[in-house]
């Protein structure tokens, strides 16, 4: 399907981390965006994003909508042959899983997508999901084809009371397939991002990745860290992903979007040769310990059982060859991201 370009597009989200980046690549192409938020008369919320705008040939219009609320999104949408939506939220530790993660992600994409099917402008919507709804813990990679997710697979092992992110991700997706399979005017092309780590447009933002780097640097982790496995990639990689997602007439389906598969270890030595004068871990700790420390860390023991000392790996081939996607080295990102906790002062300069 060829896009209009010449179309405003509508962006989810917009203040949040990768949305961010996002919109500044959709600015810096000259495209006007429309981005619906809770607050448009929060300046401070908006106040990235609105410098970006003014140094470059896009502009930003903001909408009042509300994630749970239908018909939230049709203003916004009007006129927009693209329609990106980023906005659910991430934190591993909420209160109420239902109403703080699910509850969001899965009224959050009908209610979007719903506006999708009323908006005639609209010929494709780029949905952002993760790998969390491929897989639940790195033990499920045991029982896939060469121990390695792909596209093909869901997350089968999350619920509202075992990893409620993951299972708030696999029903939104899921969701938003049968609403796209519903009709045959748009169509919808996911991301699947791994661990999104790198500079955010807002140096203050809070999200787990900025808790994870932190924790590498504040002397959290100084005793050793957890041998976990995990996927990472560039946040400017995730921001590309969506962009090529949606204007790269053939795409489709899904894409699993992550650089590299390491563990916290590797990650931490990236840090090592230029930020040597922190307490970076140098070492794992054993599993046993970290079963007995999990309560203290407020971190289940449950996750812990099924995540430490097993293999992570994703098949990133189907972006690469139908997206032509090169990835940044997470050697750099990484480092630019800590470079930017210190600049913001949430790290002490050293």
């Amino acid at each position: 399907m060829q896009i209009d370009k010449t179309k405003p597009v509508m962006l989810t989200g917009a203040t949040g981390y990768v949305a961010g980046q996002l919109a500044k690549k959709l600015m810096e192409e000259g495209f006007a965006i429309h981005a619906p938020i809770r607050n448009p008369e929060d300046r401070e919320k908006t106040k990235y994003l609105d410098e970006i705008a003014a140094q470059t040939p896009g502009s930003i219009t903001y909408f009042k909508a509300d994630l749970l609320q239908d018909g939230s999104y049709d203003e916004a949408a009007k006129g927009c042959s693209v329609i990106f939506h980023t906005a659910s939220p991430f934190f591993i530790s909420v209160k109420d899983p239902q109403k703080d993660l699910v509850d969001p992600a899965l009224k959050g994409t009908e209610n979007v997508l719903n506006t999708a099917s009323k908006t005639e402008s609209v010929q494709r919507v780029v949905l952002t999901s993760s790998c969390a709804a491929i897989y639940g813990d790195a033990k499920d990679l045991i029982d896939y084809p060469n121990q390695t997710m792909t596209e093909k697979q869901w997350n089968t092992t999350s619920s509202l009371t075992k990893s409620p992110y993951s299972y708030s991700k696999v029903l939104a997706e899921k969701r938003a397939w049968e609403i796209a399979n519903s009709q045959n005017r748009w169509d919808l092309v996911v991301t699947n991002p791994s661990l999104v780590i790198g500079p955010g447009i807002n140096p203050y933002a809070d999200s787990e990745s900025y808790n994870l780097i932190k924790q590498m640097g504040d002397g959290t982790m100084r005793f050793g860290c957890p041998d976990i496995q995990i996927g990472c990639v560039d946040v400017l990689d995730v921001a590309d992903a969506h962009f090529k997602a949606a204007f790269t007439p053939a795409a489709k389906g899904r894409y699993i979007t992550s650089a590299a598969n390491l563990d916290y270890i590797t990650l931490a030595g990236l840090l090592q040769p230029t930020y040597s004068k922190y307490p970076l871990p140098k070492n794992t700790v054993p599993k046993w310990l970290v079963m007995l420390m999990g309560p203290l860390t407020g971190i289940p023991r449950q996750y812990l059982k099924d995540n430490v000392g097993f293999d992570w790996k994703a098949d990133n081939s189907k972006i690469k060859k139908e997206l032509n996607f090169e990835f940044r080295p997470i050697e750099t990102t990484i480092n630019a991201f800590f470079a930017q906790l210190i600049g913001a002062g949430r790290l002490p300069k050293k």
